[in-house]
């Protein structure tokens, strides 16, 4: 269920990037001076984008809220912080120090 809405979601991201970047520029903020020309001209146009953008905008964050809630609802820990240091080594008692002779006289040469 997750892979399906994070997929969704991913589409609809994309599809509301495209959506922005295809709007025409209202006072040139980038200094572009007004997009792409004849392509999509029109007042009718505009609201069509307008609204487009709109319910575009509803699905992401209602995916995004959708997502929150799957996330949070698994009860496993998906969090390295989270999770038991299982594959560390079992904490053992140190060797005790190999029996040593006595310490030897430097030799005179």
């Amino acid at each position: 269920m997750e892979t399906v809405v994070l997929v969704i979601h991913l589409l609809v991201a994309i599809a509301l990037v495209g959506l922005v970047l295809i709007q025409r520029s209202e006072g040139g903020g980038l200094g572009m001076g007004g997009g792409m020309g004849g392509f999509m001209t029109g007042r009718a146009t505009a609201n069509l984008l307008t609204r487009a953008t709109g319910m575009l905008a509803a699905a992401f964050m209602a995916t995004s809220i959708l997502l929150a809630i799957l996330a949070g609802a698994r009860p496993e820990a998906r969090s390295i912080l989270q999770t038991p240091a299982a594959s560390a080594p079992a904490q053992t008692q140190p060797a005790a120090p190999a029996e040593s002779e006595a310490p030897r006289a430097p030799v005179a040469k």
